[in-house]
């Protein structure tokens, strides 16, 4: 038997024996450092049995002289110095798993080792075959203790085993080691201290060293898939069946390994995992923020426009173009109830005017989040019933609640991040576009309308942003809770909002205000640049510039009676359409509103810009009437025919561009203080006179001129000014009605419905039975026709009349667009 190489356990047993002999026979040669290296290398396996350590420590202290106390600490030096060696291995991927398994596993069963080899019963106490203690101090009496003559010494087992034996000289086969001091039990007391330093000295390098392995460890995936290793190594039997009873004798307290040494470890690893891949996606959409913003502020001069581009700039082009998406394969046997949230069609993304460019740049940053949340769920209970604690080593999804907040945290830090970069680029828009006098349809604003969009629609269509603030636990009731609307409470009475939820509410009113930013920077520019060119035309005091504007005048017949009570016949001129340059700014207005997808315009920016546009229209003739005022020499002169005309044009621009809101009365009253100081002037151009007789006619014609344009410039007057009643009398040059489609703005306008002459006698008779009906009468009709479903009951109406059936059928429409 050489000393180099590795012994089995059965060969080191006899050399220790051997060697006792050759000790105490006065012979020493190699075997002595040949049984303790070998002795001392096995108190570094955790595979070895607790008897073979128990044998492996015997030797060395028949070898040393050495007391139990000592072999106690030349235990746990081995069992540190195995950790250590365990921890510097080469680590590649897969084998950390091993490795960290491995650690726990030696560290238990060195608790295990220690109780069976150096704890020792109290008196009185009965032993537990199951759980065996003593190893050390009963090996050592079996060794050392006197045997009956005849029945042989340390050898005896081995002369029953080999044939050779027989040769040996008595003195050698019935030697009997001794030793020289008595081997005193160990204190509970110093084998509780001993073991606490021990682990408290093995914990640094267990933090350090783990901690060194999970930086290879580049998922939550593979973080749980150690976790949940370690799992179940402490939860089999094998390692959990008396884990509880050796920890109350060795340390007086329950130990896991997990949640004293490993799981702070692990979830720092999780957070810096989660940092690194939230700043990616932070990184990337900022990349993709900006090769956007640069491709949309591109000159068409420059590059070819792609089709994408070409919606950005007009969405109306993307809202009128035809694809095969627009429906779903499924849309003629399958509802739209049962259909998952993520099954939108084309029609619904163009109902809402989402361009190709918000949703391609909405489904790159929600697959980046959901690559994020699916590879953190594997961290987390998939069932609910996982996360209950059970009867185990520990409690795996203990931390549960701690992964999903730093997900949130990560979350909000990107979406500000990403807030952050769209509040940058809208402040420089805004400044770039406060210094320069360009068309509405300035590249600039291309960019500023897809920020719009943008903040507007990233909530919904990125779905696992919401997961990710919410969370698993909150999501799904959450869901349900906002489906229902908060009218049904009642007033007085408010929705409890949790924590989570809030923060989920705080960045959708963030993603709302950076959206209303955004376009209150382009209704700013396109006020701008048509009411600049409106007031151009205004202010142009030439004959030749107000005869081209000029429109043709209505002549209309009015009865008068003289002093001596006979009735004179007379013809008055009265304008019947508003100036050129009035219908270009309304209609240039509708054209930069319907451009932009009108019908998804937030209600509060359509009202702001016609309240700015008004405001601008009314600073203009303010100006003029300032000019007027002061008389300057060679003046074109403000005649009574250019009075009538602008005070027409103005009260027209007032019911357009009104703006009904329930906002601040400050601005109404200046608004209308403004209006009447301008009306009092225009008005002062007129003969008194004649003014009294205008009145009634010009009111008239204003009204026919409102019902008439109400669908050309629905987009501006929304449900404000639709004129639904039919009342008045109606002319033989009236060939046509108006009808609404809906109370609320949808997305189609007023529809003109054509009526026959067969029914021009019986709904001119029910216009005039209406126009008899008192004023509170008349606005409850005006109302009842406002409400939802009031034209499908005029046609109804319309259709009892005559025997021909309708097919006016509109049911098929109901889902179209889900």
């Amino acid at each position: 038997m050489g000393a180099a190489g590795a012994l089995g356990e059965d060969e080191v047993s006899q050399l220790q024996r051997l060697g006792v002999f050759h000790i105490w026979g006065g012979r020493r040669g190699s075997y002595l450092s040949t049984i303790l290296q070998e002795s001392k290398s096995l108190l570094k396996s955790q595979t070895v049995s607790d008897q073979a350590v128990a044998e492996a420590l015997c030797a060395i202290m028949l070898l040393e002289d050495s007391s139990p106390r000592q072999a106690l600490a030349d235990f746990l030096l081995a069992r540190k110095l195995a950790i250590q060696q365990l921890l510097n291995q080469p680590h590649h991927g897969a084998g950390i798993k091993a490795q960290v398994c491995s650690l726990v596993e030696l560290l238990t069963t060195t608790l295990y080792q220690a109780h069976a080899v150096f704890y020792t019963l109290p008196e009185g106490t009965p032993p537990d075959p199951a759980l065996p203690c003593g190893l050390l101090f009963s090996t050592l009496e079996s060794t050392t203790g006197q045997h009956p003559a005849g029945r042989g010494g340390v050898l005896e087992e081995e002369m029953k085993l080999s044939s050779w034996f027989k040769y040996l000289p008595e003195s050698v086969v019935e030697f009997q080691p001794a030793l020289r001091t008595l081997a005193h039990p160990i204190s509970q007391d110093y084998l509780r201290d001993t073991l606490q330093k021990w682990i408290s000295m093995c914990s640094e390098d267990i933090r350090a060293g783990v901690s060194n392995l999970l930086v290879y460890v580049t998922s939550m995936k593979g973080l749980a898939g150690i976790r949940d290793a370690v799992w179940e190594l402490l939860t089999s039997q094998t390692l959990s069946q008396h884990w509880g009873a050796v920890c109350r004798r060795l340390l007086d307290q329950p130990a896991s390994f997990w949640e004293d040494l490993l799981q702070q470890l692990f979830l720092d690893r999780l957070e810096t995992l989660t940092k690194e891949g939230f700043d990616s996606i932070s990184s990337s959409t900022k990349q993709l923020l900006t090769s956007a913003l640069q491709e949309l502020e591109a000159k068409p001069s420059s590059c070819a426009l792609s089709k994408p581009m070409q919606f950005e700039h007009n969405v109306s082009l993307f809202l009128w173009s035809e694809s095969p998406t627009d429906l779903p394969p499924d849309a003629a046997w399958r509802g739209t109830s049962s259909r998952g949230p993520s099954a939108t069609s084309g029609l619904s993304m163009k109902a809402q005017a989402l361009t190709p460019c918000v949703q391609s740049f909405c489904s790159a940053l929600d697959s980046k989040l959901k690559d994020r949340l699916d590879d953190l769920l594997s961290y987390l209970p998939t069932d609910p019933k996982e996360a209950v604690p059970t009867r185990s080593a520990f409690d795996r999804f203990a931390d549960a609640g701690t992964v999903e907040g730093l997900l949130r945290e990560r979350c909000l830090a990107c979406i500000h991040h990403l807030l952050g970069c769209l509040r940058e680029e809208l402040l420089r828009a805004q400044d770039l576009l406060r210094g320069q006098g360009d068309a509405p349809r300035d590249a600039k604003l291309n960019a500023v309308l897809f920020m719009a969009r943008l903040c507007q629609s990233l909530s919904e269509l990125c779905p696992h942003l919401k997961l990710c603030i919410l969370g698993q636990s909150g999501s799904t009731e959450t869901g349900l809770k906002e489906t229902r609307s908060t009218k049904k409470l009642g007033k007085g009475k408010s929705q409890e909002v949790t924590p989570v939820q809030a923060k989920w509410q705080g960045v959708k009113a963030e993603l709302l205000q950076q959206s209303l930013f955004a376009y209150q920077i382009w209704s700013s520019a396109v006020t701008k640049g048509l009411v600049q060119s409106f007031s151009h035309t205004l202010l142009l005091d030439t004959a030749g510039s107000v005869l081209s504007t000029a429109t043709n005048w209505d002549e209309i017949e009015i009865q008068e009676e003289t002093e001596a009570g006979s009735s004179v016949t007379s013809k008055i001129r009265l304008p019947v359409q508003p100036s050129w340059y009035v219908q270009c700014l309304l209609f240039s207005l509708c054209q930069e509103v319907n451009r932009v997808g009108g019908h998804t315009l937030p209600k509060v920016t359509l009202q702001e810009l016609l309240r700015t546009c008004m405001a601008e229209v009314l600073a203009a003739y303010e100006k003029l009437m300032e000019e007027k005022q002061e008389k300057k020499p060679g003046a074109f002169p403000m005649t009574q025919s250019r009075a009538l005309q602008s005070l027409y044009d103005l009260r027209y621009l007032s019911i357009i561009l009104a703006a009904k809101s329930e906002e601040g009365k400050t601005s109404r009253i200046k608004h209308d203080a403004g209006m009447e100081k301008v009306t009092d002037f225009l008005e002062g151009h007129i003969d008194p006179f004649d003014l009294d007789v205008f009145t009634p006619h010009l009111n008239s014609n204003l009204n026919r001129l409102v019902q008439r344009t109400s669908v050309l410039f629905g987009l501006l007057t929304g449900t404000e000014h639709q004129y639904t009643s039919r009342s008045g009398t109606l002319s033989s040059q009236e060939l046509h009605n108006i009808l609404p489609l809906a109370s609320s703005q949808i997305r189609f306008g007023l529809l003109p419905l054509s009526m026959s002459s067969s029914r021009k006698s019986k709904a001119a008779t029910r216009s005039t039975e209406r126009a008899q009906v008192p004023p509170p009468a008349l606005a409850r009709a005006e109302e009842e026709a406002a409400r939802p479903g009031s034209l499908f009951r005029q046609l109804v109406t319309e259709e009892e009349d005559t025997a021909a059936p309708s097919l006016f059928k509109l049911g098929w429409l109901s889902g179209m667009t889900k």
